[in-house]
């Protein structure tokens, strides 16, 4: 079990995160994501449209389209882009991965994820944990 300072930590990163899910334009869900390493936030991300797409992440149908990319994604490739490497960081992300944000947390190097609600599907965070990564659902409230 992780000690006081360590959950507090991890609640505050967490409301950090939900505060940086605002930016996004989505309706049906908003998501935030914070790449921490050293106890310094080097990347962040949110779900939306890549770069140069109008910021419409749902179609008429209020369906998800194809090319929205989720928070994780967004922070990971952000990351990449810059002289900051995530080897051995801790994901902060609102919602539990998915199956395709897990395989990229997996291949960028992130040590530990920490996320606040349940995705209805569980292969992400169970291929994480098969993968040797620690994963921890907190309360947000933390």
């Amino acid at each position: 079990m992780k000690d006081d300072k360590q959950r507090q930590v991890d609640g505050r990163y967490m409301r950090m995160a939900r505060i940086w899910a605002e930016n996004s334009y989505c309706k049906r869900r908003q998501v935030g994501a914070l790449i921490v390493k050293e106890r310094m936030i080097i990347s962040d991300g949110y779900n939306g449209t890549p770069s140069g797409f109008e910021n419409n992440c749902e179609d008429e149908g209020n369906k998800s389209l194809p090319y929205v990319l989720h928070a994780e994604a967004n922070a990971i490739t952000k990351v990449a882009r810059s002289n900051n490497s995530s080897e051995g960081a801790t994901l902060y992300v609102t919602a539990s991965p998915c199956m395709e944000c897990a395989k990229l947390i997996i291949q960028s190097g992130i040590k530990r994820v920490v996320y606040a609600e349940e995705y209805r599907l569980t292969d992400g965070v169970d291929l994480l944990r098969e993968a040797g990564i620690e994963v921890e659902r907190i309360d947000e409230k933390n």
